[in-house]
């Protein structure tokens, strides 16, 4: 299995974005404001093709569902919590406690947020759709006016 690190940048609706992957799953994805990895490998392969293939078609409102490999690296904690972010439903927003209770302690509310805030591969992993538990939306990082652009873009095509 090939452990290089594969990155291409492309032009999107939301800027410039990067996507990497390393052998055969995407790793990360980084808004244009991230500084991306001195390691990586310059290369647009097939799954990088397609992983933005997919992703224009979600600002496009076509897709709702990602159907990539995904491999980000985290913690065990953090690995469940993206797991279950997956689960929540195009257009729709849960609170942090909601994430929190289903991944079985109500009170790691905090603990959620910091797995959201460490998310390697955010989009394809929808933390932009949690929200505070008043609805309020908090931290993102693409920024608040990307997580607000990003819920309002599903929720139209909902």
């Amino acid at each position: 299995m090939n452990k290089t690190l594969f990155l291409h940048q492309q032009k999107t609706a939301i800027g410039i974005v990067g996507i990497a992957e390393r052998g055969g799953c995407v790793t990360n994805l980084f808004f244009q404001s991230y500084a991306v990895p001195q390691d990586a490998e310059l290369r647009e392969t097939a799954l990088i093709t397609e992983a933005f293939r997919q992703l224009n078609s979600y600002f496009e409102g076509k897709l709702k569902e990602f159907s990539l490999p995904l491999a980000p690296s985290g913690t065990p904690f953090m690995l469940h919590v993206w797991n279950n972010l997956c689960a929540i439903p195009y257009g729709t927003t849960v609170s942090y406690k909601d994430i929190a209770a289903v991944c079985g302690n109500p009170q790691a509310c905090r603990a959620v947020g910091m797995a959201n805030n460490r998310n390697p591969i955010p989009v394809f992993i929808p933390c932009h759709r949690v929200v505070g538990s008043n609805g309020i939306l908090t931290g993102y990082r693409g920024g608040l006016g990307l997580k607000k652009q990003l819920i309002e873009l599903e929720r139209k095509y909902r």
